[in-house]
């Protein structure tokens, strides 16, 4: 994505590590060199003719909608990344390309703390308004350097790799801006509200 105009980031999950040692991982966890595809239901297809982003304050107010020519005219960003499964697996330098959250949200004059994510087919994932700013979070649109594929969460899916995967929602669609916290659709069953990997916050009781 070398020349047209994105900003290149590496982000190693908020460490630092040192040259000449081993990559920390996570508790619990063990690196993939493939990419494993797991999903709450079947892969949706979408259409980009009638596809769009959403934010939806407080007061249930739609304050930004985009088509996707215009998410796509956004400013973009190049981001390097390890990415962490609640089921374990782990992997490492993982290269994406799409819009920070800090410009699609950015400007908004909100009293939210908190934000529940929605994506197609009414899956849901919730998280504190500051883990989706502050150079945290993208809504990304292209993987290792092509269009990001359908099971992986094309056309677009939300990028929190500090955070487990599954707080990365596929097939993202909008954001609901909160004052109160909200479980999703996984913690809504018992996975745990936040889901910090470095902490092995897997479920409820962790």
């Amino acid at each position: 994505m070398e020349g047209d105009g994105t900003r290149k980031i590496v982000n190693r999950g908020f460490r630092g590590r040192r040259a000449g040692t081993a990559v920390p991982l996570p508790p619990g966890q063990y690196l993939v060199e493939d990419f494993p595809v797991l999903s709450a239901g079947p892969t949706p297809s979408v259409s980009l003719e009638t596809w769009d982003l959403t934010v939806v304050d407080v007061d249930g107010t739609v304050t930004r909608r985009w088509t996707w020519p215009e998410f796509r005219a956004l400013p973009s960003e190049d981001v390097v990344v390890d990415i962490h499964c609640v089921t374990q697996w782990s992997k490492l330098g993982t290269t994406w390309t799409g819009v920070s959250l800090d410009v699609l949200l950015g400007d908004i004059d909100t009293t939210a703390e908190f934000a529940l994510v929605v994506a197609e087919g009414d899956y849901t994932t919730n998280l504190p308004l500051a883990d989706l700013l502050g150079g945290k979070a993208w809504v990304a649109y292209a993987y290792d350097g092509d269009d990001l594929e359908p099971e992986h969460g094309g056309p677009a899916r939300l990028l929190v790799p500090h955070l487990y995967f599954w707080k990365s929602a596929k097939w993202v669609r909008g954001f609901q801006l909160l004052t109160e916290d909200t479980p999703g659709f996984w913690e809504a069953v018992g996975y745990h509200n936040y889901g910090d990997p470095w902490r092995e916050q897997r479920y409820w009781d962790d």
